[in-house]
């Protein structure tokens, strides 16, 4: 397992891009389309929706390079820090990291997830980044860096 102490947060959490889309047919092809073609992979991504836009979250394999040729084509694109655990793919397991934040106040702004064979991972938004690493380094559970996407 990879542990960095906290000085290091930034190497405890991934870039997520977020992309506005207006409520439109196609929009969302457009935007995976343009990665496409610029050799960008896609690890995970999140569709929420409200009445008039769509917010994309995706991780990306060159966050840069996706900002770059997204805006280019005039999407709004912003990045933020999240936090990717890995933790067994059985029932409970989620339950259990996610009870760890709870008691330690630490809310939760949005998280999706995937599985990959025997282990999922899971994207976190915390409210409060360095206590979210802190609590999950504390109960020895498995944060992903970019480059063990």
């Amino acid at each position: 397992m990879y542990w960095y102490n906290l000085q290091n947060e930034e190497c405890m959490t991934i870039k997520q891009l977020s992309v506005f889309l207006e409520n439109k047919t196609g929009r969302i092809n457009d935007v995976v389309r343009t990665l496409g073609q610029y050799g960008i992979n896609m690890h995970a991504f999140s569709m929420a929706e409200s009445a008039d836009f769509g917010i994309l979250r995706l991780i990306v394999s060159d966050v840069d390079k996706a900002v770059e040729v997204l805006r280019e084509r005039d999407f709004a694109v912003m990045s933020t820090d999240v936090v990717c655990l890995s933790c067994a793919n059985v029932p409970g397991a989620l339950a259990t990291v996610l009870e760890y934040l709870a008691a330690e106040q630490i809310f939760i702004e949005y998280m999706y997830a995937f599985a990959q064979n025997d282990r999922a991972h899971v994207v976190i938004k915390p409210n409060d980044m360095q206590r979210c690493i802190k609590v999950l380094q504390e109960h020895h559970c498995d944060v992903l860096t970019r480059d063990r996407l």
